[in-house]
């Protein structure tokens, strides 16, 4: 049985959104600096593109109020969420709250804030910006990564509306 999208018929926006829930997808906060300040979001819309040159891609929502500071500033940091952060993904994902309290950060060589905690890190250059419907497809050009050391975490999942872990997961 399939759901076909005729021509002329009415798109349910809550059922497309339903659908593309199952399927899993890991948790990232999009970090920059603005006047000095940390800025971020939550983004789970996250994905490798190229390795020569290295690229990188996220899509953000037109409307955010986080991304034009980072589109500014021309950089930013990818910071994969582990396991047992998602407060953290939570935290990134509220408007109009200070989404830094209490947040350990340092700086990465470019001063992107890199999350401590989380799985790894990309640290990049905006590449690209692509309008795409409701949506901006932002490309990166990746400077500089986690060292190898750091990777010994489990990922942060988020699946069917929710955060989940890897079964089998030692906590």
């Amino acid at each position: 049985m399939s759901m076909d999208i005729a021509p002329g018929t009415t798109f349910d926006p809550r059922a497309f959104r339903d659908t593309l829930g199952h399927y899993a997808s890991g948790i990232t906060v999009i970090s920059g600096m603005t006047d000095g300040a940390p800025t971020g979001f939550t983004c789970q819309s996250f994905y490798s593109v190229s390795m020569e040159p290295p690229l990188v891609s996220f899509s953000v929502m037109t409307t955010s109020t986080t991304y034009p500071a980072i589109r500014d500033a021309g950089r930013f940091a990818v910071n994969v969420l582990a396991h047992d952060q998602d407060a953290v993904s939570s935290q990134f994902a509220r408007r109009g709250t200070d989404k830094w309290a209490g947040i350990d950060w340092t700086p990465s060589g470019a001063g992107n804030p890199l999350i401590a905690g989380s799985l790894m890190w990309l640290d990049c250059d905006l590449w690209a910006e692509h309008e795409a419907g409701d949506h901006y497809i932002v490309i990166g050009r990746v400077n500089a990564m986690s060292p190898a050391e750091w990777h010994t975490r489990e990922p942060l999942l988020f699946y069917k509306g929710t955060y989940r872990h890897l079964r089998g997961m030692e906590q």
